[in-house]
């Protein structure tokens, strides 16, 4: 399964672009991020805390629903899905 990863942010940076294409080794979003990890490794500190919890203010959507209201980490992801990732952003 290829997911297509939308990132945003100073994450578009890191990962090199506005989308990445990821090969997870399972179906939850926790696999899709650990796959991202594991090809930018400079992501980890951005989108998760020291216990591999998301950050606060991190928010994962899938097809525009944010896992907080779904399965969290858990939720079920599909290579037809869409999915973004909003590291925090600051205003002022």
């Amino acid at each position: 399964m290829d997911v297509l990863v939308k990132v945003f942010a100073n994450l578009r940076q890191i990962c090199g672009g506005v989308t990445v294409e990821v090969k997870p080794d399972g179906d939850r979003v926790i696999d899709v991020l650990d796959k991202m990890i594991e090809m930018f490794p400079n992501l980890q500190k951005e989108i998760f805390t020291t216990e591999n919890e998301l950050l606060s203010f991190v928010h994962v959507y899938i097809n525009g629903r944010n896992i907080i209201h779904l399965d969290n980490l858990q939720t079920k992801v599909e290579d037809t899905d869409q999915f973004a990732l909003f590291p925090p952003v600051a205003g002022g």
